[in-house]
C-alpha cells in the first residue's frame, strides 16, 4: 500500500510538471509573432490594421478550437492529443519564416503591393492553423490533472499550474526580444533597403525626433530578416518538446499499472443520469447570470491583457523609444509580476476574503486603472524605467482576476459544471481581441489617436471590469452547500416514494 502511495505520488508530479513544460512550449509556437511585428512592418510595410484584424480573427478560431477540443479531451489520449497539436504547430511555425520565400516564389518578386498581400493571406491561414491546433494544448492538460490529483488537492495544484502560461510567455518574451536584438543580417549600408524602411516606418517614427528615428532604422537595418528566427528558434525547441511529452506522460493512472482515483472513470451511466446531468448544465450554467458576469468580467480582463502582449513590444518601440531587447524584457518582466499577482491573489482570497474571489478581482482591477493611467498619463520625457514599472506592476494586478474567475465560476457551479463554465467564459475571452488586436491596430495607426489613445480606452475598459465584478460582491464563496442540500432533498423523495 505505502509503495502504491509512493508510485502514485511520483507519478502524481511527474505529470504536473511535465503538463506545465509542455503547455509552456505552446507558448514559444503561438506568442512569437508580436515580437516579430516590428521586422514585418519595417521590411514589408505590413500595417498595424492588417496585422491587428489577423490576431481577432485567428483569437476566434483559438476561442472555438479550445471550446471543441474540450469536449475531445474527454474521449482521448491527453499525452497523444498534445503531442498532435504541438507537433502541428512546430511544423506552421517552420513554415512562418519561409513565409517570405514561399509567397516570393509564387509572385515573382520580394516586395510590392502583391507580394505584401499575398504575405498577409499566408500568415493569416497559417495563424489560423495553428491557432485551431493551439486548442490541444489547455484541454487535455485539463484532463490529465483531473485523472492524477484528487477534488481535494485540485484547486492548490491548478493553481500552481496555471503559472504554465505565464512562465512560458515570459521565456518567449526573453528569447524572441533576444533574437530580434542579436540575429539577422546588417543591411545598414544597403541605401536602397534603408529608402524602403524609411518609407515603411514613417507612421512610426514620425513622431520622434529626427535622432532617434534615425536609430530606429538603424536598428532594423542591422537586423534585417531577424523576425523569420522568432518563429525558426522557437519551433526548433517545440519540436524537442513535444519529444518530451512523449517520453514523460501518461494518460490515466490506469495505464502505469495504478488505481484510479475515484470518481475520474465515469462509465455505463444511465439514460436517465445523462438526462439529469444535462438538465443541470442547461439550468445552472447556460442558463446562469452569474455565469455570463464572470465571462463578461474576464472579456474586459483579456482585451487589457492582450493587447499588452499583442502589441506591447510594438508600443514600447515606436512610443517609448525601447530597443527590441529592452521591450521584449519588459513584457516578460510583466508575466513575472503577473506569476507574482496570481498567486497573491489566490491567498488574499482564501485568507482575507474567506474564498470571496470576486472581492479580490474589484481591487485587483482598481489597481489595473491605477496603474495603466499612471503609464498613460506621466510625460514622454519621464525616465523609461519607471513607466515600464507601471506597467509591470498594472501586469502583478491584472493577472489576479483572469486567474480567480475561473474558480469562481467552478466554484457556484459546483465541480458537476465547473468544466462547462470554465469552457463558456474562456470561449468569450477570446473575442477579446476584437478589440485588443484588430480595434487597437486600426486606432495606432490612425494619427489623432494613435497608441495614446489606445492606452485610454484601456482604462475605461479596466473600470468595466472592476464595476462587472463589483455586480458579484456579496454572492457566497461556493454553492456546495446548496447543492448538498439539493442532493438529500431528492434523496429522501426518492426514498419515500420507495418506501
Amino acid at each position: 500500500m505505502e509503495k502504491t502511495k509512493h508510485s502514485f505520488s511520483y507519478w502524481q508530479w511527474r505529470t504536473i510538471i511535465g503538463t506545465m513544460i509542455g503547455y509552456a512550449v505552446f507558448y514559444f509556437v503561438r506568442k512569437n509573432l508580436s515580437f516579430a511585428i516590428p521586422g514585418l512592418t519595417a521590411e514589408y510595410g505590413i500595417s498595424k490594421a492588417a496585422l491587428g484584424a489577423i490576431l481577432a480573427i485567428v483569437s476566434i478560431v483559438y476561442g472555438v478550437s479550445k471550446l471543441l477540443n474540450g469536449f475531445l479531451a474527454d474521449r482521448v489520449n491527453g499525452r497523444w492529443h498534445m503531442v498532435a497539436g504541438l507537433s502541428v504547430c512546430t511544423i506552421v511555425n517552420v513554415l512562418f519564416g519561409f513565409g517570405a520565400m514561399i509567397c516570393a516564389y509564387f509572385v515573382g518578386s520580394d516586395y510590392g503591393e502583391t507580394f505584401t498581400h499575398a504575405l498577409i493571406l499566408l500568415f493569416g491561414i497559417l495563424l489560423v492553423v495553428n491557432n485551431i491546433f493551439q486548442g490541444c494544448g489547455f484541454p487535455p492538460c485539463n484532463r490529465l490533472m483531473t485523472h492524477w490529483v484528487p477534488p481535494h488537492e485540485l484547486s492548490t495544484k491548478m493553481s500552481l499550474w496555471n503559472t504554465s502560461h505565464s512562465i512560458g510567455a515570459f521565456v518567449a518574451a526573453v528569447l524572441c526580444g533576444f533574437i530580434m536584438g542579436q540575429f539577422g543580417t546588417d543591411q545598414s549600408g544597403n541605401n536602397e533597403l534603408r529608402e524602403r524602411v524609411v518609407a515603411n516606418t514613417q507612421s512610426v517614427t514620425s513622431s520622434m525626433d529626427p535622432e532617434a528615428a534615425r536609430a530606429y532604422v538603424d536598428g532594423m537595418l542591422q537586423h534585417y530578416g531577424a523576425w523569420q528566427w522568432t518563429f525558426w528558434v522557437p519551433a526548433a525547441i517545440a519540436a524537442i518538446g513535444v519529444v518530451f511529452i512523449i517520453i514523460v506522460l501518461r494518460d490515466t493512472p490506469k495505464s502505469v499499472g495504478l488505481p484510479e482515483l475515484p470518481g475520474t472513470v465515469k462509465s455505463g451511466k444511465s439514460r436517465e443520469e445523462s438526462k439529469a446531468h444535462r438538465q443541470f448544465i442547461w439550468n445552472h450554467v447556460i442558463k446562469s447570470k452569474l455565469v455570463w458576469i464572470l465571462a463578461l468580467a474576464d472579456f474586459f480582463v483579456y482585451v487589457v491583457r492582450m493587447a499588452v502582449l499583442d502589441w506591447g513590444p510594438t508600443f514600447l518601440q515606436e512610443n517609448r523609444g525601447l530597443s527590441p531587447a529592452a521591450a521584449a524584457s519588459v513584457v516578460a518582466i510583466f508575466e513575472v509580476f503577473g506569476i507574482l499577482g496570481m498567486l497573491s491573489a489566490g491567498v488574499i482570497t482564501d485568507k482575507l476574503f474567506k474564498g470571496r474571489g470576486q472581492r479580490t478581482s474589484v481591487f485587483c482591477m482598481i489597481g489595473v486603472v491605477l496603474f495603466i493611467a499612471a503609464f498613460c498619463f506621466f510625460p514622454l520625457q519621464t525616465d523609461p524605467l519607471l513607466l515600464c514599472g507601471f506597467l509591470i506592476c498594472a501586469g502583478f494586478f491584472l493577472y489576479g482576476p483572469q486567474a480567480l474567475i475561473g474558480v469562481i465560476a467552478s466554484n457556484q457551479v459546483t465541480r458537476r459544471g465547473a468544466s462547462s463554465a470554465v469552457g463558456i467564459i474562456g470561449f468569450v475571452s477570446y473575442i477579446a481581441p476584437i478589440v485588443s488586436g484588430y480595434v487597437f491596430g486600426i486606432l495606432a495607426d490612425t494619427p489623432s489617436v494613435g497608441w495614446d489613445g489606445v492606452f485610454k480606452i484601456m482604462i475605461i475598459v479596466a473600470v468595466a471590469g472592476a464595476l462587472t465584478m463589483a455586480v458579484l460582491w456579496n454572492v457566497k464563496a461556493d454553492a456546495y452547500e446548496t447543492e448538498a442540500a439539493a442532493t438529500d432533498s431528492n434523496k429522501l423523495e426518492e426514498d419515500s416514494l420507495d418506501g
